[in-house]
């Protein structure tokens, strides 16, 4: 008996316009196409209520019914019996903190790893990585650990643009003359040997448990190597390197 597909997809965020709004709808969509209802973490921001309405509106009527988590008063039932689960975006140290002291690291863990679709959207990509050790976000709780999901083998950096950031300054463009993310992810690996993909706004990886597929933009970075750019379409293995 073969081990059931891990059908996993992870988006960066940045859905400002309508073409992306149109994007995420129909990847969405597709994603879940076979779950009537979908269980949705809303552990990342504080308003769980606002955030799920929010994200139901934001899917359309088209879309999937999200059902918040926090509204079973068994949620690792809830979990067990989901049909999809989509972990929102917000906080990271906010989210894992949540998840951990709720015991709900492994069985979604579990579920997603037994074939249930999984979407996680920035902070919810951070979390289906080994760790969430490659957030930008601040540290406004202490969660017991960093460790999260891992059901995809890579750290995802959600919110990746290349370079040095530039902002107007009245009618002046002015150079931030801050850390690059890519400084920020060589930190990381000074440290770790798990390979980063930098995940550029509005993109999307599908993940099957064994190769993965760019919708987007991407830029991945193995320890002690030049940095990789993906680009729309591109599939990779476990170790983010481009399968021809």
């Amino acid at each position: 008996m073969t081990d059931p597909a891990v059908s996993v997809m992870l988006g960066s965020g940045g859905i400002s316009t309508e073409d992306r709004r149109e994007t995420y709808r129909t990847l969405v969509g597709n994603h879940f196409s076979d779950c009537e209802n979908v269980l949705f973490v809303p552990y990342a921001s504080d308003d769980h209520d606002v955030y799920t309405s929010r994200m139901q509106d934001f899917m359309g009527s088209e879309g999937p019914s999200l059902v918040g988590i926090h509204t079973f008063e068994d949620q690792l039932s809830a979990v067990r019996d989901a049909e999809g689960i989509y972990v929102g975006g917000g906080n990271s140290f906010l989210l894992i903190r949540d998840l951990h002291e709720r015991g709900l690291i492994g069985p979604i863990r579990e579920c997603c790893l037994g074939g249930v679709p999984y979407l996680g959207v920035s902070a919810g990509s951070n979390v289906a990585c080994p760790t969430m050790m490659t957030t930008n976000d601040m540290p406004i709780v202490l969660p017991p650990s960093f460790e999260s999901f891992g059901i995809v083998p890579f750290q995802i950096n959600p919110h990746y643009h290349p370079g040095k950031v530039l902002f107007m300054d009245g009618d002046e463009v002015t150079n931030h003359y801050g850390e690059s993310r890519a400084q920020r992810i060589a930190e990381f690996h000074r440290h770790q040997d798990t390979p980063v993909l930098g995940m550029w706004e509005g993109s999307y990886v599908h993940w099957d448990g064994s190769r993965g597929r760019l919708t987007g933009r991407a830029t991945a970075f193995l320890p002690g190597a030049e940095p990789c750019d993906f680009h729309d379409g591109s599939e990779f293995d476990l170790e983010l390197r481009i399968i021809d």
